[in-house]
C-alpha cells in the first residue's frame, strides 16, 4: 500500500505556554523556566510538587502534559490534559493547540517511516519491516492524542497491510468504517475476510472458512450500499458468495443487478463468475461475451470466457464417458476456448496456470507442438 498523506503543522508552543499566565506559584514559575531551558526532568519534578500541593492546579496539569508530550509520553500527556480540563477550561485553547501540534509530529513521523518502508519493500524486506514497525508506533501515538483522526486509522491500516499483518489491520479498518463509511475500509476489510476464508478452505477447515466468507459478504454488502458500483468489491463479493456455498443466493442478487444496469461490464462479469461457479456454462458464456462487447480489452472477462469453454468441454467429455457414448462435441468447446486463452497468455498477469490451461486445450485439439511449447512455458514460470 502506498497511500499516505503528509500533514505539516507548526505552532509556537513556548509562546502559548507563557501568554497570559504570569502570576503562578513558585513551582509554576520554576517549571516555566525549566521548560524554556528544555530541562524537562526538573520541570516534571517541580510540577509534581505543584499538583501535590494544589490538586486543583489546572495550569500545573497543563504544563505537566506539555512536558510529557515533549518527552514522548503521549498517554501521560493526554491524562494530564484531561485532568486540567476537568478542573477548568482556562487552558482549553492551549491544550487543543498542543494536542494538534504533538499529533502532527507523531503523524508526520509515521508517514515518513511508512514511505521509507515502502521504498525498501522489494530490495530489503527486513529493513522495510523495521520502518513499518516505527510507523505503526507513531501512528498509534497519534491516535492516543487524537483518537478521532480518520487519516491516522487509514494509514495505520495500510502499514499493517504493507507489512503483511492482515489481522492487525482489521481493527483500524473497522474504525474507518465506523467513523467515515470509508470505501477503503469496506474494500480491504472484506478482502481480508475473503483471504482468511480461502486459506482456511485450503487447510480443510470448511466451517471456519464459511464463517470468514460470510463476514466478507456482510462487510461488502454494507459497503456496496454506499458505493454500489465499486468493481473491486463486486468481484470479491461474488467469489465470497461462492466460497460460502451461497452461490444461488448471489446469482439471484446479480440477476437483479444486471436487469437494473445491463450496460455495467463489472456487474456482467461478476454475474458470469457466479454462473461459471454453478456450472451454468451457457449463461456464463452470455455474460462474459456481453462484458467483452462492452469493453473489448476486458482481460478478466476474456480469460474467464476461455475457462468457461474449457470447463464446458471437460464437462461434456465426462458426461459422454458416463453415458457410454462416443462424441466429439466437447472438442468444439475446446476450439472455442483457444482464441481467448491465447489472448490470456499475452496479458501482463499471465502465470504458469494460464499456460497450463492453454497447453491442455492444444493437447485435446491434437496440436502437440503447440502444447509442448505451452507446457514448457508453464514450467519456466513456476
Amino acid at each position: 500500500m502506498k497511500h499516505s498523506k503528509l500533514l505539516v503543522i507548526a505552532f509556537l508552543m513556548l509562546s502559548m505556554i507563557f501568554v497570559g499566565y504570569q502570576c503562578g506559584s513558585t513551582e509554576i514559575t520554576s517549571a516555566k523556566l525549566y521548560i524554556q531551558q528544555k530541562n524537562y526532568d526538573k520541570a516534571i519534578e517541580v510540577l509534581q510538587k505543584e499538583i501535590t500541593k494544589n490538586p486543583k492546579s489546572d495550569e500545573g496539569y497543563y504544563l505537566l502534559g506539555y512536558v510529557q508530550g515533549e518527552q514522548g509520553n503521549f498517554e501521560g500527556m493526554v491524562d494530564s490534559y484531561n485532568k486540567s480540563l476537568a478542573i477548568s477550561k482556562g487552558f482549553e485553547k492551549n491544550i487543543n493547540d498542543s494536542r494538534k501540534y504533538f499529533w502532527a509530529q507523531a503523524y508526520n513521523r509515521g508517514v515518513s517511516y511508512f514511505q521509507k518502508g515502502n521504498g525498501l519493500a522489494q530490495s530489503s524486506p527486513d529493513s522495510a519491516k523495521i520502518y513499518y514497525d516505527k510507523s505503526i508506533s507513531d501512528f498509534n501515538s497519534a491516535l492516543n492524542i487524537e483518537p478521532d483522526s480518520v487519516d491516522t486509522y487509514k494509514n495505520l491500516a495500510f502499514v499493517y497491510l504493507s507489512k503483511g499483518d492482515n489481522e492487525a489491520a482489521v481493527a483500524p479498518l473497522k474504525q474507518l468504517i465506523d467513523r467515515d463509511k470509508s470505501l477503503d475500509g469496506y474494500k480491504f476489510l472484506g478482502e481480508i475476510y475473503y483471504v482468511n476464508g480461502t486459506n482456511l478452505k485450503t487447510q480443510g477447515k470448511n466451517d471456519e472458512a464459511k464463517a470468514e466468507f460470510n463476514k466478507s459478504i456482510a462487510v461488502l454488502e454494507e459497503g456496496l450500499k454506499n458505493y454500489p458500483e465499486d468493481p473491486e468489491m463486486l468481484v470479491t463479493l461474488s467469489t465470497a458468495y461462492i466460497g460460502a456455498d451461497r452461490g444461488t443466493e448471489a446469482i439471484d442478487k446479480y440477476k437483479k443487478l444486471v436487469d437494473a444496469k445491463p450496460e455495467d461490464k463489472n456487474i456482467r462479469y461478476n454475474y458470469g463468475v457466479l454462473l461459471l461457479g454453478a456450472d451454468d456454462f451457457a449463461a456464463a458464456e452470455t455474460q462474459f461475451k456481453k462484458a467483452i462487447e462492452l469493453d473489448p480489452a476486458y482481460d478478466n472477462a476474456i480469460y474467464n470466457l476461455g475457462v468457461t469453454y474449457l470447463k464446458w468441454g471437460t464437462y461434456l467429455n465426462k458426461k459422454s464417458d458416463e453415458e457410454g457414448k462416443v462424441s466429439d462435441e466437447y472438442k468444439t468447446k475446446y476450439q472455442a476456448a483457444l482464441p481467448y486463452l491465447e489472448k490470456a497468455v499475452q496479458m501482463k498477469d499471465a502465470n504458469s496456470q494460464t499456460w497450463e490451461l492453454l497447453g491442455r486445450v492444444y493437447s485435446v485439439l491434437g496440436m502437440q507442438d503447440d502444447a509442448n511449447n505451452a507446457f514448457k512455458k508453464a514450467d519456466e514460470m513456476r
